[in-house]
């Protein structure tokens, strides 16, 4: 299986507590965690400019991608975009992580403005497991605590998960759908809203877990080919 990982890299992540969290990058981080997987990883960067280094060689061998962006989120043309919602219409697994719910990205495959409440006060956020028996969730028991996380709340405008799993809940009392599937023609798509860039989120162990298995839970199950079409079959031409 070929991961790709495209992540934003912004000016937060220069400033000091971006640099504390993730020293060695947010994309860096990322990359390291899923390569433990045993599995290969390429490491794309986007930034004010767009999306660097995103071939169509690169597209067309990736089985799953995750998607990180913040601020640079106008800056990613519409031929990339397209691109790649085409490839997980076909089968290619996409994971979304937090501010990427803003992306053109996810708004174009999910078909809504994917708008959400939000404040960044770096308070706990608990994620509560509404689905133990989901692969995506297996060994991480009925909640993961991340103790410092920007606050998002609804109402969330996305369609109704095909798959719901956690639900995040922070002190201020808000409640937010944290960690749901939808399938897409061939395709899994997951999103997680933890991550925030000057929060050190991707480091706790039960998140990295989590986003390992979500890795495996969208891959592909059968090769995606370049060629697939869809064949009308005259119902007169149907043996019964």
């Amino acid at each position: 299986m070929n991961i790709t990982v495209v992540c934003e890299h912004n000016k937060f992540m220069d400033m000091e507590e971006g640099k504390k969290a993730y020293p060695e990058g947010m994309g860096v981080c990322l990359a390291e965690m899923l390569k433990e997987t045993g599995n290969p990883v390429t490491l794309i960067r986007m930034d004010e400019k767009g999306v660097d280094g995103l071939t169509d060689e690169i597209l067309n061998g990736t089985d799953v991608m995750f998607w990180w962006g913040h601020m640079h989120h106008g800056a990613v043309s519409d031929e990339i975009v397209n691109k790649v919602a085409d490839r997980a219409l076909r089968g290619m697994g996409m994971v979304f992580l937090h501010s990427a719910h803003d992306s053109k990205m996810i708004k174009k495959l999910l078909g809504t403005s994917c708008s959400l409440k939000w404040r960044e006060d770096g308070e706990l956020e608990r994620l509560w497991c509404v689905n133990m028996a989901h692969p995506i969730a297996r060994g991480l028991g009925e909640y993961i605590d991340v103790p410092q996380e920007e606050m998002y709340g609804e109402p969330f405008d996305i369609p109704t998960p095909d798959e719901m799993i956690y639900i995040g809940w922070f002190r201020g009392g808000e409640v937010f759908r944290g960690g749901c599937v939808f399938n897409r023609g061939r395709g899994k798509i997951f999103y997680f809203n933890p991550g925030h860039e000057t929060y050190p989120t991707y480091k706790l162990p039960q998140v990295r877990q989590l986003l390992k298995q979500a890795c495996a839970y969208v891959a592909p199950g059968i090769p995606i080919k370049e060629d697939v079409k869809c064949v009308h079959i005259p119902e007169w031409n149907i043996k019964n």
